[in-house]
């Protein structure tokens, strides 16, 4: 039997800013290495359990309030990794989101028009 592929509706954008997070068995700090509408995974020395509910809070630059997933559960583990799908953010918090996505997502297709642009350029004098 061929197993099922997975795949992502949302894109992760590799992002790295600190994060709190706890569940009923834990509590810890870490760094959030990719973040998506729905979900990110976060790099921590703790051992979590896959299943669990978390609340992260995430530290962004230059702003005085975290970004609150008021619930999430955990997905995977892979050693000192976890991923986190969002199960319930405060509309705030996802407007937040939302418009720090919509900016990383403008910087992404800028920077893929770039380097085509580059390798035609390349192409053609070539």
């Amino acid at each position: 039997m061929v197993p099922l592929r997975y795949s992502r509706t949302y894109h992760r954008f590799p992002l790295f800013y600190p994060v709190i997070f706890g569940g009923a068995p834990f509590v810890g700090e870490g760094i959030l290495s990719n973040l998506s509408l729905m979900g990110c995974s976060v790099l921590c020395d703790r051992e979590v359990l896959c299943g669990s509910d978390v609340r992260v809070s995430v530290l962004l630059p230059h702003q005085t309030l975290a970004l609150s997933i008021d619930l999430g559960t955990i997905k995977w583990v892979r050693g000192c990794e976890f991923g986190v799908e969002f199960l319930r953010l405060p509309l705030e918090a996802r407007q937040r989101l939302n418009r720090m996505l919509r900016i990383e997502l403008i910087e992404f297709l800028k920077a893929r028009s770039e380097r085509r642009e580059s390798l035609e350029l390349l192409n053609w004098g070539g």
